[in-house]
């Protein structure tokens, strides 16, 4: 039995959305807890260089919206990074999981094959559809959704291993 691209892609990037959503509910359940404004949640960094809390879950949202996109052969939507609040950041998930959901099947039909290259300031990186989805998308989705659980872990946001799995049956 052959997997699909679909199959080794959207599911893993919904459920991955999904419980990134849910650990921003137990971070803003956590700071209303202590009184602290959400907007101080939003700008938390794991360390000093790395990008805030609010940029990681942009950049989760840009992989996922992205993989859903160049591999279906379709338009990725925009998204303005001007988030800078858990719910902003919440409606930020729910976008991007509503278009990933959208995405079917069908429209990634051969996409494991399709030629896929990104353009950064400093390099080109030239993939198929599968090393895109192997070596990039999840690698890069999983990296940012960590680092959010890790920033929230980090200050004290009562998490486990199950919030970050979520529901995987």
């Amino acid at each position: 039995m052959t997997t699909s691209i679909y199959d080794c892609s959207i599911p893993a990037l919904k459920l991955g959305l999904t419980n990134l959503s849910a650990l921003l509910d137990k971070a803003t359940a956590h700071a209303e807890s202590r009184k602290v404004d959400g907007k101080v949640v939003a700008d938390l960094r794991l360390i000093m260089d790395m990008f805030p809390l609010k940029r990681q879950v942009q950049i989760a949202c840009d992989t996922a919206k992205g993989a859903a996109a160049r591999l279906a052969g379709i338009e990725i939507p925009k998204h303005d990074d001007v988030e800078s609040t858990i719910p902003e950041l919440k409606q930020r998930i729910a976008t991007t999981l509503a278009f990933v959901s959208s995405v079917q099947p069908a429209q990634l039909a051969g996409a494991e094959l399709r030629e896929i290259v990104l353009k950064f300031p400093s390099v080109t990186l030239n993939f198929t559809g599968q090393s895109y989805v192997t070596m990039f998308v999840l690698p890069n989705f999983y990296f940012h959704v960590t680092t959010v659980y890790a920033i929230l872990r980090q200050n004290g946001v009562d998490l486990g291993k199950n919030d970050y799995l979520g529901n995987i049956q």
